[in-house]
Protein backbone atom coordinates (compact mmCIF):
# COMPACT_ATOMS: atom_id res chain seq x y z
CA UNK A 1 0.00 0.00 0.00
CA UNK A 2 1.27 3.48 -1.06
CA UNK A 3 1.68 6.05 1.46
CA UNK A 4 -0.18 9.34 1.34
CA UNK A 5 2.04 11.40 3.16
CA UNK A 6 4.74 12.59 1.50
CA UNK A 7 8.08 14.57 2.25
CA UNK A 8 7.13 18.30 2.92
CA UNK A 9 3.40 17.64 4.65
CA UNK A 10 2.61 19.60 7.59
CA UNK A 11 1.16 16.98 9.66
CA UNK A 12 0.24 16.41 13.37
CA UNK A 13 1.16 13.83 15.95
CA UNK A 14 -2.03 11.52 17.60
CA UNK A 15 -0.48 9.09 19.66
CA UNK A 16 2.62 8.89 21.62
CA UNK A 17 4.65 11.30 23.93
CA UNK A 18 4.76 14.14 21.07
CA UNK A 19 0.96 13.66 20.89
CA UNK A 20 -0.49 16.99 19.52
CA UNK A 21 2.74 18.46 18.25
CA UNK A 22 3.13 19.15 14.36
CA UNK A 23 5.52 19.92 12.31
CA UNK A 24 6.59 19.27 8.55
CA UNK A 25 7.77 16.04 7.44
CA UNK A 26 11.61 15.30 6.68
CA UNK A 27 11.60 12.05 5.11
CA UNK A 28 9.47 9.05 4.61
CA UNK A 29 10.87 5.12 4.46
CA UNK A 30 7.52 3.52 2.29
CA UNK A 31 8.88 -0.11 2.78
CA UNK A 32 8.96 0.36 6.97
CA UNK A 33 6.29 2.74 7.23
CA UNK A 34 7.80 5.11 8.69
CA UNK A 35 8.20 8.88 8.75
CA UNK A 36 10.63 11.55 10.60
CA UNK A 37 8.96 15.02 11.44
CA UNK A 38 10.66 17.88 12.30
CA UNK A 39 10.86 18.82 15.73
CA UNK A 40 9.20 15.51 17.14
CA UNK A 41 10.55 12.50 18.49
CA UNK A 42 14.00 13.84 19.95
CA UNK A 43 16.53 11.01 20.45
CA UNK A 44 19.45 11.11 22.09
CA UNK A 45 22.62 9.54 19.66
CA UNK A 46 26.06 8.99 21.03
CA UNK A 47 28.36 9.85 17.86
CA UNK A 48 32.04 8.80 17.52
CA UNK A 49 34.16 11.91 15.90
CA UNK A 50 34.63 11.93 12.31
CA UNK A 51 37.91 14.29 11.43
CA UNK A 52 36.96 14.09 7.50
CA UNK A 53 33.13 16.06 8.26
CA UNK A 54 33.38 19.89 8.06
CA UNK A 55 35.31 21.22 11.33
CA UNK A 56 32.65 22.54 13.53
CA UNK A 57 29.74 20.82 12.76
CA UNK A 58 28.49 17.64 15.62
CA UNK A 59 29.43 14.78 13.46
CA UNK A 60 33.04 16.38 13.51
CA UNK A 61 33.17 17.03 17.00
CA UNK A 62 31.17 13.88 18.39
CA UNK A 63 29.54 13.10 21.21
CA UNK A 64 26.02 13.17 22.38
CA UNK A 65 23.73 14.66 19.23
CA UNK A 66 20.09 14.90 19.41
CA UNK A 67 18.46 14.46 16.36
CA UNK A 68 14.40 13.50 15.45
CA UNK A 69 14.20 9.66 15.24
CA UNK A 70 10.95 7.59 12.75
CA UNK A 71 7.45 7.06 14.16
CA UNK A 72 5.66 5.04 12.18
CA UNK A 73 2.99 6.75 9.98
CA UNK A 74 -0.74 5.81 11.58
CA UNK A 75 0.92 7.89 14.05
CA UNK A 76 0.51 11.29 12.30
CA UNK A 77 -2.28 12.60 10.68
CA UNK A 78 -2.09 15.42 7.76
CA UNK A 79 -3.25 19.09 8.71
CA UNK A 80 -5.92 20.24 6.21
CA UNK A 81 -4.92 23.66 4.50
CA UNK A 82 -8.53 24.84 4.59
CA UNK A 83 -9.13 24.53 8.20
CA UNK A 84 -5.62 23.53 10.11
CA UNK A 85 -7.41 20.40 11.34
CA UNK A 86 -5.89 16.67 11.41
CA UNK A 87 -7.98 15.34 8.45
CA UNK A 88 -7.37 11.48 6.50
CA UNK A 89 -6.36 11.58 3.00
CA UNK A 90 -8.18 10.47 0.17
CA UNK A 91 -6.91 9.82 -3.70
CA UNK A 92 -9.31 10.99 -6.33
CA UNK A 93 -8.61 11.84 -10.24
CA UNK A 94 -8.55 15.32 -11.26
CA UNK A 95 -10.05 16.26 -14.90
CA UNK A 96 -6.57 15.59 -16.35
CA UNK A 97 -6.54 11.49 -14.94
CA UNK A 98 -3.90 12.05 -12.88
CA UNK A 99 -4.68 10.64 -9.13
CA UNK A 100 -3.95 14.15 -6.54
CA UNK A 101 -5.14 13.30 -2.65
CA UNK A 102 -7.88 15.19 -1.45
CA UNK A 103 -8.38 16.15 2.37
CA UNK A 104 -11.56 14.06 3.59
CA UNK A 105 -12.32 16.85 6.01
CA UNK A 106 -13.16 19.74 3.76
CA UNK A 107 -12.38 18.13 0.32
CA UNK A 108 -9.68 20.66 -0.46
CA UNK A 109 -7.33 19.33 -2.93
CA UNK A 110 -3.84 19.00 -1.17
CA UNK A 111 -1.41 18.73 -4.61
Amino acid sequence: MALRIRRDDQVVVISGKDRGRTGTVVSVDPSKDRVVVEGVNIVKRHQRPNPSALPGTPASQGGVVEQEGAIHVSNVMLVDPKTNQPTRVGVTRSEDGRAVRVAKRSGQQID
